[in-house]
């Protein structure tokens, strides 16, 4: 079933936004821009009131926009979805984008934007400052180009299937024959998968190199050399810069690659292999069947709403809430777009989580995972203003990393004591493997962004190389060109550049929370839930601090979080 908005309430009653008023229609959405733009906003209070006014219509429209995206990854061969989502795409935010502009230029020229109380405004009229800065009318379509270019990305792999155990299935439900016990079945369906994903090698570095190519002329036209040096101040990284990137590759390459490594020697030795394989990297080394915590969605939504009870009973309110509205779509299915996501209907303020389970652990992770987002958009729903009612994303994962550990005392709801401290510790070993993950995508889009013009051939090269230096022990010997291509799979890396360093500053953020919590569960939980509270109202190092946490993801926060990790694990 498509996401249906009549069967969500609507708390929050709409002052300015008229209640019948087509979203998807520019001239009925243009007067409500044209007033804002025209209106007086002399005085404070003037002021106050257009950015209320200005959020209810953002809400209205960013709801608009999430529902669409909404039903096109969860049908992507649905041409009626496609046509809404790129109608949107195409006909109302390049429009959007215009009108936004002179609203932001109108804000900052106000004589009343100095008198407004500026710890309550500091954030937004920073990001607004920085906004009016680096837009340039020019890149508009070419904006809109990439989004469309992107989606490509999510229809090819949305297709992507192979026939397998006597049945066509999608390469996310493949993903659990790399968990069976049986070496040659593992083997079997991972040759599957990576040959299903070489047959749009060719498709997806053409598609590529077309977003390179935009995503640079965007960032010249801003009069920045590269396009990283672009989305730095466009994401509104304040508070680091690519030097900090730098420094994580360097302390995450020094104490986390190591500990990956012994981890995977150890395996080795478990499994009794001469040589460890790309497909012994996900089966119990000891030769378990796999955790198979759940058959079917509701079972995964049941229990989750057990584990969010017994760790708080208003998180186990508000996942009670999710349910009851059906803000979920969970299955793995032909023509869904990979991946899970949550998203926030903007104007009824609450959360929809999408996924592609199959019934593995970490199906539970990921489920886990997008709960924590959830937590954070329930919390900021009494905020009035829209752009203070997420947080940036490097704490935002903060909100969903963390609820993964919190959550971790309370695995049994799933598992008998010995299989959750098991998945506890497969958690642990992700994080392990994560962190130098997360490295390896930074610093190729690093390279990628620097290196305009490069060849395909450069690319792959540069990709082994980083592969090398942050990569396993695992043996490609005789898959090299999957190897070469693996890289492919990350869809960040078309849908959403350079947005990945934020995994690991948050995922370092999270196991500041986790030893917090070893030591006082009740005083973590209570700083978690106020740093969520506070939206992002606040600067990005008062967040974390909010929460208990220090903002650093250089070499003493790694090489702490590579003891805490060594301790856990016990190597």
């Amino acid at each position: 079933m498509p996401l249906s908005l009549k069967d969500l309430p609507s708390e929050f009653p709409r002052r300015f936004v008229p209640a019948t008023i087509d979203l998807g229609n520019w001239d009925q959405i243009k007067p409500l821009l044209d007033d804002l733009e025209h209106r007086p906003i002399k005085t404070a209070s003037e002021l106050e009131q257009w950015l209320l006014d200005s959020s209810e219509l953002g809400a209205a429209i960013g709801e608009e926009a999430a529902v669409r995206r909404i039903r096109m990854t969860c049908d992507t061969e649905n041409e009626e979805y496609r046509k809404a989502f790129f109608h949107f795409v195409e006909n109302i935010q390049p429009k959007l984008r215009e009108y936004g502009h002179r609203l932001n230029v109108k804000y900052v020229k106000s004589p009343a934007r100095d008198s407004l109380p500026r710890p309550r405004y500091f954030v937004y009229d920073r990001s607004t400052v920085n906004q009016v800065e680096i837009f340039r009318e020019e890149n508009i379509p070419l904006i809109t180009e990439t989004i469309k270019l992107a989606q490509k990305y999510q229809v090819i792999s949305g297709a992507q299937t192979v026939h397998f155990d006597g049945r066509e299935q999608t390469l996310q439900q493949m993903a659990k024959y790399l968990e069976e016990p049986d070496r040659s079945t593992r083997q079997s369906a991972w040759e599957k998968i990576e040959e299903r994903r070489l047959q749009d090698r060719e498709t997806l570095n053409e598609l590529y190199d077309q977003l390179i190519a935009l995503r640079q002329k965007i960032a010249q036209n801003a009069g920045f050399a590269n396009y990283r040096d672009y989305v730095f101040k466009a994401f509104e990284r304040f508070d680091y810069t690519p030097q900090e990137c730098f420094r994580y590759h360097e302390a995450v390459e020094k104490y986390i690659v190591p500990l990956m490594r012994e981890l995977q020697k150890k395996r080795q030795r478990e499994l009794g292999l001469a040589e460890l394989r790309p497909w012994d990297l996900a089966v119990d080394p000891q030769g378990r069947p796999p955790l198979r915590p759940f058959q079917k969605a509701q079972e995964l939504i049941a229990g989750c709403q057990e584990i969010f009870s017994r760790l708080d009973s208003e998180l186990g309110a508000q996942f009670r809430r999710m349910a009851e509205l059906n803000l979920f779509d969970l299955e793995s299915r032909k023509g869904k777009a990979p991946g899970g996501y949550q998203a926030t209907l903007t104007e009824r303020r609450l959360p929809f989580i999408f996924m592609n389970a199959v019934g593995r652990n970490a199906d539970l992770r990921t489920m886990l995972h997008e709960s924590g987002h959830a937590f954070h958009t329930m919390a900021t729903r009494t905020e009035s203003l829209l752009s203070y009612r997420h947080a940036p994303t490097e704490f935002s994962e903060v909100a969903s990393m963390g609820m993964e550990l919190l959550s971790k005392p309370y695995l049994t709801v799933f598992y008998s004591p010995e299989e959750a401290e098991r998945s506890a510790r497969e958690h642990l070993e992700g994080i392990v493997n994560l962190l130098p993950w997360v490295a390896t995508i930074d610093a190729f889009q690093h390279w990628v962004y620097t290196h305009p013009g490069h060849s395909v051939a450069e690319r792959e090269a540069y990709w082994l190389e980083l592969r090398r230096r942050f990569g396993g022990i695992e043996s490609w010997a005789g898959y090299e060109e999957a190897q070469r291509n693996f890289w492919q799979r990350q869809l960040h890396l078309y849908l959403y550049p350079f947005y990945y360093i934020e995994y690991g500053i948050a995922q370092l953020g999270a196991l500041q929370l986790y030893a917090r919590a070893k030591r006082d569960p009740q005083e973590a939980l209570a700083a978690y839930k106020r740093a969520l509270g506070l939206g992002g109202s606040r600067p990005l190092p008062e967040l974390f601090a909010a929460a208990g946490l220090t903002f650093d993801f250089g070499e003493k926060t790694v090489s702490h979080a590579a003891e805490l990790l060594r301790s856990e694990l016990k190597i």
